[in-house]
């Protein structure tokens, strides 16, 4: 029954609430998760978002991303703070139909196999690529490399994901086989390598 619900739950998430952007199937959505775009959201398959976390900036988001509780990415220009004698509450924010400032049309990407620690905030714009972790409580402020591990505030390259470029090319290798067999995949639990790939 508790499954059932939450499923119920995603399906009015996906079709309702969020109907307005483009979310792959497989989606795992915590509690008090917000979502809003400008323009666009586009989720990949194979999706969880964190408990507390929130997107809201235009955003193209892989297949088989991790969000951790209380992620946000945001936009860095959501207000036009240089409007000469206006107060940054009241001047045009990036929401307004006539906002014509810095940060309009802006797109953070985030591609595939991307893991985003607790607490961590994107601001707008950023690439994170494919394959690349993100440390809890990092702020990251410009382009991650593929296939690495970054942290801290602003966030920077702490090592690479792999240990060697002969283990990142057996990875790859591998995930494509691992992918094309994934047919069936429903989310949630992770995959039994053993039984069901025949790696």
């Amino acid at each position: 029954m508790k499954q059932l619900i939450k499923r119920l739950r995603f399906l009015f998430l996906k079709n309702y609430k969020w109907r307005n952007y483009t979310i792959g199937k497989n989606l795992y959505v915590g509690r008090r998760v917000y979502l809003w775009a400008k323009e666009k959201i586009i989720i990949g398959d194979n999706f969880y978002i964190g408990r507390d976390s929130q997107i809201e900036t235009n955003c193209i988001i892989g297949h088989n991303v991790i969000f951790a509780n209380k992620v946000a990415i945001v936009g860095k220009y959501d207000h036009h703070y240089q409007t000469i004698g206006v107060p940054t509450r009241l001047a045009s924010r990036i929401r307004d139909e006539n906002y014509s400032w810095r940060g309009k049309g802006q797109i953070t990407n985030i591609e595939d196999d991307v893991w985003i620690g607790y607490g961590s905030i994107i601001m707008s714009g950023v690439t994170i690529k494919k394959g690349s972790i993100i440390a809890a409580g990092s702020v990251v402020t410009k382009d991650v490399e593929s296939y690495s591990i970054y942290g801290g505030n602003p966030a920077k390259k702490i090592c690479s994901r792999f240990e060697t470029d002969v283990d990142l090319e057996k990875h790859i290798q591998i995930e494509k086989k691992i992918l094309r067999n994934l047919k069936n995949y429903t989310g949630i639990k992770s995959i039994n390598l053993n039984n069901k790939l025949n790696v």
